[in-house]
């Protein structure tokens, strides 16, 4: 087992006179000043059945946690503060459990300019306390702060042993990658050079270390590829396309770690699906933002659950059998108007879960029926 996996989980809650005082509320930020999602893939299943959701706050992380698996949600509460933190929040979970998050901090310095760094907390369990920011770093050395500054927005991705790997659009417009070793340790900076990315990159994890880093620029998509977890990142050829600003995503879907990625195109709206090197597939679903994308049997059929934000500001859910897509996808809408970017999980007893942010940062959940085919779901429960 890896060191970190035997670390203490954080700090216990602030005493006072040897009481224990309450958790602090948070104020999530669920979009940014352009309108834009702040954090995706942010409703996650523990390993002890209880859902959790992860947004940005003023100070630190806001956090929402069921009190047991189906039960009544507790927060948001304030978990991982810090000053500094920037408003985009990565979250992604290893096979054991963990919930990895990952932000950019600014912090002045004394010759009066701004220090931009990445870092990166971990959630051991449902509910505990969130360990303590630790410093993943800058590709660039102190002196060059104002290259730090042009960085993009982190991705955090784990692989199937359990080690993050955060990657970031550098300020020449390349992409920076890190990754910690089996010990736990972070290994050096690697630059995986490129040219024209976007502040948005995103990195998509499969099984046998295997990994995707997707940075869309003016002219295509640039990709890298990781075939083992002990391999180093290599370069693809670039995929065409022009997607909306932070909306490439993806899930495994076959064997030997055979990914299907989704992107969003700027100019229609439309979402389009592809694997590999083939052609991309139009799904329909005019909207806005990423997709949330997750892999799940429907009445015995291996299927591909899809949710996204569509132009009238409501989710949309579709499902379809995995890989294919060119049989048709129709989408339906359901709720009310939402803010963000939607996510997608399954709860304890197996059931999907769609989870939308509302415009002041609340949190609402509607579950998979049990007591209907296909794919229905209940009424919506504010939290």
């Amino acid at each position: 087992m890896a060191l970190r996996s035997r670390q203490a989980s954080g700090k216990e809650p602030a005493r006072a006179g040897g009481i224990v005082t309450a958790p602090v509320a948070a104020t999530p930020v669920v979009t940014a000043e352009d309108g834009r999602p702040t954090v995706t893939d942010w409703l996650r299943l523990g390993k002890d059945g209880r859902l959790s959701a992860y947004a940005p706050a003023t100070g630190g992380v806001a956090r929402w946690t069921e009190s047991r698996p189906g039960g009544a949600w507790t927060g948001p509460e304030l978990v991982a503060p810090g000053k500094g933190l920037q408003p985009h929040l990565s979250v992604a979970q290893g096979a054991d459990g963990y919930v990895h998050l990952a932000a950019l901090r600014r912090t002045p310095i004394e010759d009066g300019g701004t220090w931009t760094e990445l870092v990166h907390a971990i959630q051991y369990q449902s509910g505990r306390p969130v360990k303590n920011w630790a410093v993943v770093g800058s590709p660039y050395p102190r002196r060059d702060w104002k290259r730090g500054l042009q960085m993009g927005h982190p991705a955090v991705g784990v692989d199937s042993a359990g080690n993050a790997q955060l990657v970031v659009r550098n300020a020449f417009g390349g992409v920076s990658a890190r990754g910690q070793e089996p010990s736990g340790k972070w290994a050096g900076w690697a630059d995986l050079n490129g040219n024209g990315a976007d502040r948005s990159i995103s990195v998509v994890a499969a099984e046998g270390g295997r990994m995707f880093i997707h940075a869309p620029s003016d002219n295509g998509i640039m990709r890298f590829q990781r075939a083992a977890g002990d391999a180093p990142f290599e370069r693809l050829d670039k995929l065409p396309g022009h997607p909306e600003t932070g909306t490439v995503t993806g899930v495994q879907t076959g064997e030997e770690g055979r990914v299907t990625f989704f992107l969003r195109d700027a100019g229609s709206g439309e979402l389009h699906a592809w694997r590999g090197d083939g052609p991309t597939e139009a799904l329909g679903g005019r909207g806005t933002g990423p997709v949330a994308v997750l892999r799940k049997e429907i009445d015995g059929v291996d299927c591909t659950v899809l949710a996204q934000r569509d132009r009238d500001g409501r989710p949309a859910i579709a499902a379809y059998p995995t890989e294919q897509e060119a049989a048709g996808v129709s989408w339906t809408p359901t709720g009310e108007v939402c803010a963000g970017a939607p996510a997608l999980t399954v709860d304890a007893d197996g059931r999907v879960v769609l989870g939308v942010f509302t415009a002041d940062g609340g949190l609402r959940i509607t579950r998979q029926r049990t007591d209907a085919s296909g794919l229905a779901f209940g009424a919506w429960q504010q939290v």
